[in-house]
């Protein structure tokens, strides 16, 4: 599902990444832990093509994103990549089923699928009932888990999340957490998450340590990798 081969990256004299090698099995859910400063970010960014390395290449679900036009980025990031942030990041002006409909008007999906794809997510997270309220109407948890329902909403084929429940309290965590593998078991995605909560990354299928712009451990998937299939980005 996702390959990196010998990834590198520097902002000016800082070498951030030092050649990385990360293979993600389909369905994995896998922790990346470490000190602030080890890379673990960046390396999330250059996995969601929001960032390209300096060099090394990055294949997810078979498609090499380091071959693409900023234009195939992009339609490629809304197609096969769901992001969830430790901030919410929801458009205060807008509803809980509005907020997570916007990806998939981005993609092209009629007004009448969206509202149904988001409705579905809405009744698996237990927000049914929230669906027409605006953010600021919302618990931190609530928000969060529209969060996640909006990454969800055009099917990616793997949701990367940024200390997705730091700002959650302990409650609102493992509910989120669980949710992760609930939507793992339902859907197939396939999960990278980078945390500093030693409770989730105990939980999660494979958790990998980094510092100082390197691996520390071992990293071979739990799962056999999906064969590699040549893919023309032409149709992206």
């Amino acid at each position: 599902m996702i390959r990196i081969e010998n990834i590198t990256k520097s902002f000016g004299s800082l070498q951030v990444l030092k050649g990385i090698d990360l293979h993600i099995a389909k369905g994995e859910v896998v922790s990346i832990v470490g000190p602030s400063g080890a890379g673990k970010t960046t390396l999330l960014q250059i996995i969601g093509t929001l960032d390209r390395p300096d060099s090394g290449t990055v294949c997810v679900d078979s498609i090499d994103t380091t071959s693409l036009s900023q234009r195939q980025l992009s339609d490629f990031r809304n197609r096969h990549l769901g992001f969830v942030f430790q901030f919410h990041q929801l458009l205060p002006e807008f509803t809980a089923i509005e907020n997570i409909m916007i990806p998939a008007y981005i993609a092209g999906v009629s007004k009448k699928q969206a509202k149904a794809r988001a409705e579905e997510l809405l009744q698996f997270m237990g927000l049914s009932d929230r669906a027409s309220h605006k953010p600021a109407e919302l618990s931190g948890g609530e928000k969060q888990r529209v969060a996640v329902a909006r990454a969800l909403v055009n099917n990616p084929a793997v949701i990367l999340a940024d200390e997705p429940s730091g700002s959650l309290d302990t409650k609102n965590k493992q509910e989120l957490h669980q949710l992760f593998f609930d939507l793992r078991d339902k859907y197939g995605q396939t999960f990278v998450i980078v945390t500093h909560d030693e409770q989730l990354a105990t939980i999660t299928d494979r958790t990998i340590h980094m510092r100082d712009g390197l691996l520390e451990t071992a990293v071979l998937p739990t799962t056999p990798l999906d064969p590699l299939d040549p893919s023309d980005p032409s149709t992206l």
